[in-house]
């Protein structure tokens, strides 16, 4: 199929579906039919982009005519083409997951059509090449993921969408004021442009520009010091919500972090690189010693989020290829891996009522295939081989000694080990303890719709720790375009040469 023609499918066929999903007003089995399809058809258009951009082509489209850096050119590489793949995979997942997964009552609030929304806004973020229009698709997810948070909301999650929302709002204006600062600077906002004009230009042009676009990353990632935001108002959403959340969010921060930092902003500064590699650091210290303080599932795991953010973090800080490639492959594992731990928790609570980690207990018993499928993705959290976790905490270990940063490769051992102790300590209180006293419960079924996604997933992550050769050489070529882009500006510019 045309690249083009892809592109726009990756982006128009979520929000297709969103409006297909409303004007199916009432019937939830309508809504339900609508999204599913529309996340698997998005999920074949981003295999068959990966499949273009795994040559070396770099798929572009020129929206109304206008070449850049005047009009809209959308593009896709091997890393957006890799993000999408991933998301749309994860995003079906946690589709068929709600079908019983989520209540009835909570699936009739537009549930459907703003889950739709949300992958519309993330699919456009990986494939944008204007900072004001990364802008509003952040500005996208950011309304419609509220929505889903707050939506039906009890005490709790009202206040955790409070919390998420306005932190959002404050790195959204910092965004907006970096990309204006540029503007005013530069007079562009295309991303490729950008490139240009500042490479002719003496870097202290973008470091103003560059310290607000750092916080609204950062904020957005939850990278140190901005990270408190996420465990306050993650852990309250509904677990389809939740693990939607914490497999994409961050991730698009991320992917922002490296797709402008490579272009102009970050790296091949000194100064930055090494803020970037202190915040990363930080991080992933703070985050799993956040985690091991925890005792409810969804609280470590939403701690943990931040833990594994300092990884992908540490990866662009080093700024070598092998570094940054570690940091790609690390972000398709962790996406895969963290979205699964939360569909489990989800399991676990609708088995037995409750994911505090104090009332739970003899799981392993009564669903020892449930406990093996809970160990599959927490001990390639951890990084246990042949898991994919080891894989990617591996190349980024071996990235930090091969630059002699053994500050920062002692962390990233160390954030492993609190990592396995935190895994462990689920493990034990959920699955292998006695059940506490006055808290026997009667298991409820677990759907098969539920335990579906739970195992696909489970299996991709087994697959990528066993023959995970071409991913990583997939996440190789996406490293070394972005650290040599002129390929990519090319094709921005001129996309018809």
């Amino acid at each position: 199929m045309n690249p083009t023609l892809l592109i726009i499918a990756c982006i128009l066929l979520p929000f297709a579906g969103s409006v297909l999903a409303l004007l199916g007003g009432k019937s939830l089995r309508f809504q339900q039919a609508v999204g599913i399809l529309a996340f698997s058809l998005a999920l074949a258009a981003s295999c068959a982009l990966l499949k273009f951009t795994a040559t070396g082509e770099i798929a572009t489209v020129v929206v109304g005519g206008w070449k850049a850096p005047y009009g809209i050119t959308l593009a896709a590489d091997i890393l957006s083409a890799m993000m999408l793949v991933v998301c749309n995979l994860v995003a079906l997942g946690v589709a068929i997951y709600s079908l019983k997964g989520l209540s009835v009552e909570r699936q009739t609030t537009f549930f459907w059509p703003l889950l739709l929304i949300l992958m519309f806004g993330v699919s456009g973020s990986f494939v944008t090449t204007d900072l004001f229009n990364l802008f509003v698709w952040f500005e996208v997810m950011l309304l419609s993921s509220f929505v889903l948070m707050s939506s039906r909301a009890g005490k709790s999650q009202s206040a955790g969408a409070i919390k998420y929302v306005v932190l959002n709002l404050i790195a959204s204006t910092f965004f907006l004021c970096g990309a204006g600062l540029l503007y005013g600077k530069v007079g562009t906002l295309n991303m490729a442009d950008l490139a240009v004009k500042l490479g002719e230009n003496d870097s202290m042009l973008v470091q103003s520009s560059a310290a607000m676009l750092f916080i609204a990353y950062a904020i957005k990632s939850a990278v140190f010091p901005f990270f408190f935001w996420l465990p306050a108002s993650y852990h309250t959403a509904p677990i389809p919500v939740s693990a939607l959340f914490a497999g994409l969010l961050t991730k698009v921060g991320v992917y922002a972090f490296m797709r402008t930092g490579t272009l102009f902003v970050f790296t091949g500064d000194s100064n930055m690189e090494r803020i970037l590699m202190v915040a990363a650091i930080l991080t992933m210290v703070t985050g799993v010693l956040g985690a091991a303080s925890q005792f409810a599932m969804r609280k470590v795991l939403s701690f943990h989020i931040i833990s594994q953010v300092g990884y992908m973090m540490l990866g662009l800080a080093l700024n070598s290829t092998l570094a940054i490639a570690g940091a790609i492959f690390y972000i398709f594992h962790h996406i895969i891996v963290k979205s699964n731990l939360f569909l489990i928790t989800g399991a676990v609570e609708h088995s037995i009522g409750t994911s505090d980690l104090s009332k739970t207990g003899g799981l392993y018993k009564k669903l020892p295939w449930l406990a093996m499928l809970f160990l599959i993705p927490a001990l390639s959290l951890a990084g246990i081989p042949p898991l994919s976790g080891f894989w990617a905490k591996f190349v980024v270990l071996k990235a930090s000694l091969d630059s002699g940063e053994w500050i920062a490769a002692v962390a990233v051992l160390a954030v492993g080990l609190l990592t396995l102790f935190s895994m462990t300590k689920i493990w034990n209180e959920v699955f292998w303890k006695k059940v506490p006293e006055g808290e026997e419960r009667e298991l409820k079924k677990i759907p098969a719709t539920m335990l579906a996604p739970i195992v696909a997933l489970a299996i991709c992550t087994v697959v990528i720790g066993l023959f995970g050769n071409d991913l990583f050489k997939l996440s190789e070529q996406a490293s070394e375009q972005l650290l040599n882009p002129q390929p990519y500006i090319e094709a921005v510019l001129n996309p018809n040469s």
